[in-house]
């Protein structure tokens, strides 16, 4: 069976892909590693133990990480998940607690034990992943793959208009996972918009289903849909990390992906956080990005239907 670490800075995107792995009969979730981004470290932690209890499936052990990034102050996405990062709704009431380990401890131990069988899951600030890289570098090259929600794809950024927020609240932690000699899959914001969002229809359904976890999943989120049909003027939920986490699942919902080379803009302050993508096509100055060899994978296609069939399917 796979075995797998999340890393999540959970808000209410982060709770529905936490959902479907701990549903899951395919994949052992070994632990959850909480990180400060969408919200302050502690409310991560809080919704990542409430969505566990909801969800009612695997129970793994759940640690706390950095509450910062690197370098920087942290950024978050309040404005966009609510305050508590679950969509204020009065969901937030765990009973389960965390473990004392520190996370970054915790990943590099998990993955000692299980040499080569770890599959890692980023759905927040790399921070974390960052650190143990820093601490034992040696030990985290035998992580079999990490998964990553970052970066804008080859689409604009919804953090600013190059960057993602992921990436963006800790750059210098993505650079430092991307470039460790660890295989990355990069799951874009490109690829959660469009035909892979939920519609009202959709929406709907899982309300209407009587399920506790999928009124779970669409009550956190509805101050995401609100602020789509501020900004967007249109009703959806986009759930990036949820396709991110989809991606891992299920690799027959992926229909293309390139490998690339990927760069992490750091020092220009306008351009923070961007990552540029060279997928080898070619280039009239040759010495520049296309003298790199691809240190990334970035998946760019997806069978949208079949993954909505899916994550409907699993929530009800």
């Amino acid at each position: 069976m796979r075995k797998m670490i999340i890393d999540t800075d959970c808000g209410s995107d982060d709770a529905v892909a936490l959902m479907m792995a701990l549903k899951s009969r395919d994949i052992s979730v070994e632990a959850i590693t909480a990180v400060g981004g969408n919200v302050p470290l502690d409310f991560a932690v809080k919704n990542a133990l409430m969505t566990i209890e909801v969800t009612g499936g695997q129970k793994p052990p759940l640690f706390v990480g950095a509450v910062k990034p690197l370098f920087r102050e942290l950024v978050t996405a309040v404005n966009v998940h609510g305050k508590d990062g679950m969509g204020d709704a009065g969901l937030i009431r765990p009973t389960l607690l965390p473990e004392n380990e520190h996370a970054v401890d915790a990943i590099i131990r998990i993955v000692k034990s299980c040499p080569d069988e770890i599959e890692l899951v980023t759905i927040g600030p790399a921070t974390n992943v960052a650190l143990a890289i820093m601490k034992d570098p040696d030990t985290m090259k035998r992580v079999k793959q990490i998964y990553t929600m970052g970066t804008s794809g080859f689409g604009p950024g919804n953090c600013t208009p190059v960057s993602e927020f992921n990436v963006y609240v800790d750059a210098e932690a993505f650079h430092i996972m991307i470039t460790a000699g660890i295989p990355v899959t990069i799951i874009g914001f490109d690829l959660c918009l469009g035909k892979s969002a939920l519609t009202k229809t959709e929406l709907d359904t899982l309300m209407s289903s009587g399920k506790k976890e999928a009124m779970f999943a669409v009550t956190c989120n509805r101050m995401v849909v609100d602020y789509n049909i501020t900004a967007n003027g249109q009703y959806f939920l986009d759930l990036p990390d949820a396709v991110a986490m989809g991606v891992m699942l299920w690799d027959d919902i992926v229909l293309e992906k390139k490998p690339c080379y990927a760069y992490v803009c750091l020092k220009e302050e306008a351009a923070y956080g961007q990552v540029i993508l060279n997928d080898g096509s070619k280039l009239a100055i040759p010495e520049g990005f296309g003298g790199h060899n691809p240190n990334v994978e970035v998946c760019t296609k997806i069978d949208t239907d079949l993954f909505k069939k899916r994550l409907l399917s699993l929530l009800m």
